[in-house]
């Protein structure tokens, strides 16, 4: 575990960008060779002990107090069961800020347009965008838009950034976790877990990249299944409000096996999870037998992983659950200081590992 996987430096493929393992060579071969190490005395905005930097590929960035996020969204078909390319490219980040500990204040939306694309479309997708924006509470305040030529993209591609500031919830679910362990950092990082912390996820897995592939393949799977897509700001404020989460992180491109890998490597730690405790949609798991997918390994948009002390799990999860888009959430593994790696442990009592997917097995899905 934690080995560092090669990229194919000759030409970028579907997988570059799909989140798994080849995205993570990609990132750490190229671009964090001339940007990952930031010198504070050439760049004095990185000077605070309190920044997190970009080589520590969390879900944002902190310099002093303000977090900075930014999500390209590509996903095709535009609009899919559940949602459209406009409330993903606000819930993608309004939850990238929400994760590392921050109250999101405001969004950037930057449109790149292919020429012929359907102005009805257009303004069903905006008006898609101010729906989640009114949900989440969050503002768009400024943009770009652009046109290309026929071909130059495939329909629209949407970027969203967004910047906020340190959640007013933060410090006192510090505190609380300081009553019962140390916390290294102040933010809410992938690398703050410690043996013992309980795993919480918020609901459902892989409900959005199946809601993807039926709508892009044709696939009439069992039962309506639903994109996830959603902001998770409201439930993320129940969560720090109670106290005693120590990390967070939203389990987008390849699902939880992806982002457990990343915040068990960060840690230096194992995570132990219970195959029988992870809450699978019960079209999603037909759909996954039928096709031979792990909805381990499938992306969602709208569900958080939080890490918690032991002692205040039961509570976290009492306060997620009031939300709607919390009702399914369920404590699924522990973090172990035995081994390092993910483990999962089945229905039948063995053990595998969880690897990190080298890609989404379904791309394009944000």
């Amino acid at each position: 575990m934690g080995k560092k996987f090669s990229s194919n430096k000759n030409i970028i493929k579907m997988g570059h960008g799909a989140g798994g393992s080849l995205m993570q060579g990609l990132i750490h071969d190229v671009i964090l060779k001339y940007l990952g190490d930031q010198d504070p005395a050439v760049y004095p905005s990185l000077k605070s002990k309190n920044n997190v930097p970009l080589n520590a590929l969390e879900d944002g960035s902190i310099i002093g107090d303000i977090v900075f996020t930014t999500d390209g969204h590509t996903v095709k078909p535009l609009f899919f069961p559940g949602g459209d390319i406009g409330s993903l490219s606000v819930a993608g980040t309004v939850n990238d800020l929400c994760v590392m500990g921050a109250q999101p204040l405001g969004l950037s939306l930057s449109l790149i347009i292919e020429e012929g694309f359907p102005i009805d479309e257009l303004e069903r997708i905006i008006a898609s965008v101010e729906k989640e924006c009114k949900f989440a509470g969050v503002p768009i305040i400024t943009g770009d838009t652009k046109v290309v030529e026929k071909g130059g993209v495939d329909g629209l591609v949407i970027n969203t950034s967004g910047i906020g500031k340190r959640s007013p919830f933060m410090d006192t679910n510090i505190e609380i976790v300081k009553k019962f362990r140390e916390l290294d950092s102040p933010w809410m990082l992938d690398s703050n877990l410690k043996s013992g912390d309980l795993i919480i996820l918020s609901g459902t897995v892989g409900d959005h990249g199946i809601s993807i592939l039926s709508r892009r393949e044709g696939y009439s799977f069992q039962g309506d299944i639903q994109s996830d897509v959603r902001a998770l700001n409201h439930l993320i404020e129940n969560a720090l409000e109670t106290g005693g989460v120590v990390s967070m992180k939203d389990p987008t491109r390849g699902g939880i096996a992806n982002a457990l890998n990343e915040m068990a490597e960060k840690s230096n730690a194992g995570i132990l999870v219970k195959e029988d405790a992870v809450p699978i949609n019960p079209g999603v798991k037909s759909a996954t037998e039928m096709l031979g997918l792990d909805p381990l390994e499938i992306g969602n948009e709208g569900k958080v992983i939080i890490v918690a002390v032991p002692e205040m799990a039961d509570k976290i999860l009492e306060a997620i659950r009031k939300k709607d888009e919390g009702k399914d959430a369920a404590i699924i593994g522990e973090v172990k200081g035995d081994f390092q790696g993910v483990l999962l442990e089945t229905v039948v009592g063995g053990k595998r590992y969880i690897e990190p997917p080298v890609g989404d097995p379904i791309p394009r899905i944000c």
